[in-house]
């Protein structure tokens, strides 16, 4: 009676209840045992369905109620409760999207305290899947086959054999071996290979500690003594190729004179003539002394002044005898000073 105070019906439930209509059901003893061991079917059904959904209600609601309950999809009858656990385990296993035994047992466990809390429990469940089928366009017809009989007909039963069928259903026990599904085997063929995969693992990465591993700071020192080396070598070319432009630019006018010649090299304020000398041979001469100190940077109108003071030297040919004519061939050599 405590638990049947604590099982409360809304406006809409009783609503549903006063549209039933009162009826009265003649049955035998082998009929009132298959009532009884089909309802427990139907409560198995919707009490894992509640446990997947959490009471949050979906389109696959009503799939999953008639498809995992024998009585509703297969019109299944039963002669004893362990009959009924086996079956709704197997289908749990089988069908739905969330498949697991412990999803069996919580169901299990949920059917027998609503069993105990008595026949205003039970018919709140049933009200509520007759809720769930009359919004579904194929279930509906169970409605009219089973569910409103069984909401009729659980108000005018007897609590006391709904405490018994709760103690019944308590006394059985559900394994993984009675399922016969080889469920202990697959178990134990997976966590093989899950060992193997984990010792896998744990090889490999025993194998990538013992690699040596190249240092990051070496390899940074590496590329910076590469990087500077290389920025070097590049500074030194284009010095290079500068002063080998330099030197072409400084020396427009190169002299005729086999000793050899000077450059002129341009500097601020004006054109200064570079004192180093090449020999006839080429290699480089040190000039005296005195042409160092008394030589220093001319101007350009002085250096111009002592080209237009060179020689001109004026040779007659060989060949005057023939008296022709003669010829007077001047040549002008443009003497660099030494």
């Amino acid at each position: 009676e405590n638990h049947a105070a604590l099982v409360c019906f809304s406006e809409e439930e009783k609503y549903q209840l006063r549209k039933f209509v009162n009826k009265s059901y003649l049955l035998d003893k082998r009929a009132h045992h298959q009532v009884y061991y089909s309802l427990i079917d139907i409560l198995l059904a919707y009490c894992y369905e509640t446990r997947v959904t959490e009471g949050e209600k979906n389109v696959e609601s009503a799939w999953n109620i008639r498809k995992l309950s024998p009585t509703l999809c297969w019109f299944e009858t039963w002669t004893n409760v362990h009959e009924i656990l086996v079956s709704f385990g197997r289908r749990v296993l089988c069908y739905p999207l969330y498949r697991h035994f412990k999803l069996v047992m919580k169901a299990y466990r949920d059917t027998i305290m609503i069993l105990q809390l008595g026949k205003s429990a039970v018919l709140k469940c049933l009200l509520d899947v007759h809720k769930i089928f009359q919004e579904n366009d194929p279930a509906y017809i169970l409605n009219d086959l089973y569910i409103s009989d069984y909401c009729v007909w659980i108000q005018k039963a007897k609590s006391k054999k709904l405490a018994a069928l709760a103690e019944a259903l308590k006394e059985e026990s559900l394994t993984k071996a009675q399922l016969g599904l080889d469920l202990e085997e697959l178990e134990a063929a997976a966590l093989l290979v899950q060992e193997e995969e984990t010792a896998l693992k744990a090889a490999h990465s025993m194998s990538r500690q013992q690699t040596p591993s190249s240092n990051p700071e070496a390899s940074d020192s590496e590329e910076s003594d590469s990087t500077t080396s290389s920025e070097t070598e590049g500074s030194d070319s284009e010095q290079g190729e500068l002063t080998g432009s330099e030197s072409e630019t400084a020396d427009p006018l190169p002299g005729s004179s086999p000793e050899g010649r000077s450059a002129l090299l341009i500097v601020a304020g004006g054109v200064c003539r570079n004192t180093a000398t090449e020999t006839s041979d080429g290699s480089p001469g040190k000039p005296p002394a005195s042409s160092q100190a008394l030589r220093g940077c001319r101007p350009l109108i002085e250096e111009l002044g002592e080209h237009l003071n060179s020689t001109v030297q004026v040779s007659e040919p060989e060949d005057s005898a023939a008296g022709s004519h003669s010829t007077m061939q001047g040549r002008v050599d443009w003497q660099t000073p030494s």
